[in-house]
């Protein structure tokens, strides 16, 4: 008898967070997972400590609260411009990364293909495996990881469901071009599929680049299922509080999928999440701005060392290249990192397919604050000396 299922032999554990706890046996400082170490908002603090202490503390509607939900759709409008009814089109999932697996399991069947764009970030694969679908994968090239429309269509066929869309893109940083969601639009309207979009970095945008939402796009709103949430941008990575958009048919199979997998998000933290979504434009001004300071901070720490870069447009990743150092195995050199170093990445190779895709690169974080950035800073600083020691 077979004690695991199949599916579970297909992929491994998370390698991000295998690194981060790799990062705490060596006292290490941690660019590996992306989670914020300064504080969240005092006000949307206060607001949970109050839901608490009001007594929200047992289940919610199993989609999501009354004035949570009318407070996604009004930020939703206010931001992307498109209107969803909060009652027949907008689940509250515990983050993220349960709205995805809930689409995928609720909209997919064995057999189907699912559309992955790599590099990717690493529950895709899995979360395709668990849905019983077949992940089919098209090329970003650097520098600007972009795709080619031809290698999109020839990745499509008759048993594809849908193309997942990550933009901002995680861990490239790419912010996808209006051009290129068109593109893709008009594959999903060629081939009849669905458009799964991850946006949950979608405020964290550089150099005056706009965010646009593939939903908004001519004919894309009934065959689009956008996927976003409160961790990135209101720094609660550990509230676990997203939600997915989608027309009423498609709602209503994610919502019965959600339900049995989580029952529903916590009661408290919704609460706290309508005062994070009444906050003013220039609260998102402003959180762009700090992450620019940021990435110019890591980019500076990680040039100076040696290693050769790719600038992200949004989210908060940087990429960076090792064969400067004469260095191709991505997994040897972020063990060595944070174990001679002191400093946790997050080997490449984790965000493709086939490991050799991903060997000369590592993936840094810089959602930190600037003293733990600056820190890094001088460790990486000793990265060309000990190298040369090795």
């Amino acid at each position: 008898m077979r004690s695991v299922s199949e599916k579970s032999e297909r992929f491994t554990e998370s390698v991000i967070r295998g690194m981060t706890r790799l990062c705490e046996q060596h006292a290490g400082v941690n660019l590996a997972q992306g989670f914020p170490d300064f504080p969240a908002p005092a006000e949307l603090k206060e607001a949970a400590k109050q839901a608490i202490d009001a007594d929200f503390n047992q289940y919610a509607v199993t989609w999501g609260t009354h004035d949570f939900r009318h407070a996604i759709a009004a930020k939703v409008e206010r931001a992307n411009g498109i209107v969803y009814d909060p009652d027949s089109e907008i689940t509250v999932t515990c983050g993220s990364t349960e709205a995805m697996i809930a689409t995928l399991l609720a909209l997919v069947n064995a057999g189907d293909e699912i559309v992955i764009f790599e590099p990717f970030y690493e529950n895709y694969g899995p979360d395709a495996v668990l849905s019983g679908a077949t992940p089919v994968y098209v090329p970003l090239r650097p520098p600007h990881f972009t795709f080619d429309i031809a290698e999109l269509r020839a990745a499509c066929s008759s048993r594809t469901k849908a193309i997942i869309v990550n933009t901002p893109h995680n861990p490239s940083g790419h912010v996808f071009t209006r051009a290129e969601l068109e593109d893709i639009a008009a594959v999903c309207q060629e081939v009849d599929c669905l458009a799964i979009t991850d946006e949950i970095y979608e405020h964290i945008i550089y150099d005056e680049r706009t965010h646009l939402s593939l939903a908004g796009l001519a004919g894309m709103r009934d065959r689009t299922v956008t996927i976003s949430g409160l961790s990135k941008t209101y720094a609660v990575t550990g509230w676990r509080l997203a939600y997915a958009l989608a027309p009423p048919r498609l709602t209503a199979a994610i919502r019965k999928t959600h339900d049995f997998l989580t029952v529903g998000a916590p009661h408290p933290l919704q609460r706290a999440g309508v005062c994070a979504l009444g906050f003013p434009d220039t609260y998102y001004q402003e959180l762009a701005a700090a992450y620019a300071a940021r990435r110019t901070i890591l980019s500076d720490a990680l040039c100076a060392a040696g290693f050769r870069i790719f600038v992200p447009e949004g989210a908060y990743y940087i990429l960076a290249d090792i064969s400067p150092f004469g260095r191709h195995d991505d997994v040897e050199f972020c063990q060595w990192l944070v174990r001679d170093i002191g400093v946790a990445a997050v080997p490449g190779s984790s965000f493709y397919r086939h490991a050799g895709l991903g060997r000369n690169l590592v993936r840094f974080a810089f959602c930190k604050r600037e003293a733990t950035l600056r820190a890094a800073a001088e460790r990486l600083a000793r990265v060309p000396a000990q190298l040369a020691q090795v």
